[in-house]
């Protein structure tokens, strides 16, 4: 992680910590004393469910290109990445990460991306899936129909993401060419061009072979990947009866969903400012304002600050299993 990334992070984590204060006072803290250990607990030990279900789709995902990894491998791999998903901006560090770790297992980094591909692919078809349902639901029981357009918006960018992927994969002989005389017009050298077009080709055949597995393993993906996010989209809700308090699950579901969307567009490592501010405006009207502050305390802990704490830890490890044979 490079200097600039370090300070993107440090500033993430001080507003982080400063708007549920700002919003709440020192009370929204003081309130944390209400949730039991356990239900903390609980919340912990469904991100660690959470964790285990990605672990189980990358091994599936990879489609026997690492036959001995193991599931405690995929689990570290994919705790690891989750952290570099959310320590740098916008997650860029995630492709690297992943590649490096994938590339102890003999993957090679163009099949590494297409698997990173499919993740992010296989994501975006299950929130295409529930954001109208969830969307709906919570318009007629708790929003202005005035503001169809707020939810109209990410889902039709989630349809035009796929829609372009699937125009990219059907036309992409043209494309390739397209785009090589369009680089060859900006001056970029003839090698640099064809070793772009190459690595492309190499991605494309990557992402073919990940998605070459029979319908009931890819159904079986989509399964696990829907089940990650309904139970990583219960943390409001959880939080909000941990408190003592009540709450719709839809509402729950439907407020993180929109505070990790104006989140990404902070740009800051793990959506930090945004996330909290968006998600303790649609709190606000239905639990005060300090009730609201704690639950997105808890609710950012649990999804943000819990995967930076294991992440690095992880990360720390690593690092020194790495050396230890050079010190040897």
């Amino acid at each position: 992680m490079s200097r600039r990334w370090r300070w993107l992070l440090l500033i993430a984590l001080l507003i982080g910590a400063t708007v549920p204060l700002v919003l709440g006072g020192p009370e929204a803290f003081h309130d944390l004393r209400r949730v039991p250990v356990t239900w903390l607990l609980g919340l912990l030990a469904m991100i660690g469910v959470c964790w285990n279900l990605n672990a189980w789709r990358l091994r599936l995902m990879l489609n026997g290109r690492a036959p001995h990894m193991s599931h405690g491998d995929a689990l570290i791999t994919t705790v690891a990445t989750e952290f570099s998903l959310n320590a740098t901006p916008g997650g860029s560090g995630a492709p690297f990460t992943l590649a490096a770790l994938l590339s102890r297992h003999g993957v090679a980094p163009s099949h590494a991306t297409a698997v990173l591909a499919v993740d992010q692919l296989t994501d975006m078809l299950v929130f295409a899936t529930l954001l109208p349902t969830v969307a709906l639901y919570g318009l007629a029981r708790y929003l202005d129909w005035g503001g169809w357009w707020q939810l109209a918006v990410p889902l039709g960018l989630l349809l035009g993401g796929l829609a372009a992927v699937v125009l990219t994969v059907r036309y992409q002989r043209r494309l390739l060419i397209g785009s090589g005389d369009l680089l060859a017009w900006l001056g970029m050298r003839r090698r640099r061009r064809f070793r772009l077009a190459r690595a492309t080709l190499r991605f494309r055949r990557g992402l073919e072979e990940t998605l070459a597995v029979p319908r009931r393993k890819l159904a079986l993906m989509f399964g696990l990947c829907l089940l990650h996010w309904l139970l990583r989209y219960s943390v409001i809700y959880i939080a909000v009866l941990a408190l003592g308090e009540h709450l719709d699950w839809a509402y729950g579901f439907f407020v993180q969903m929109v505070a990790m969307g104006a989140g990404h567009l902070t740009l800051l490592p793990g959506g930090a400012g945004g996330a909290e501010v968006a998600g303790a405006a649609l709190l606000n009207p239905w639990l005060g304002t300090v009730t609201a502050a704690t639950v997105i305390v808890i609710w950012r802990f649990v999804t943000f600050y819990w995967y930076l704490i294991v992440g690095a830890l992880l990360m720390l490890y690593l690092g020194a299993r790495e050396t230890r044979p050079l010190m040897n």
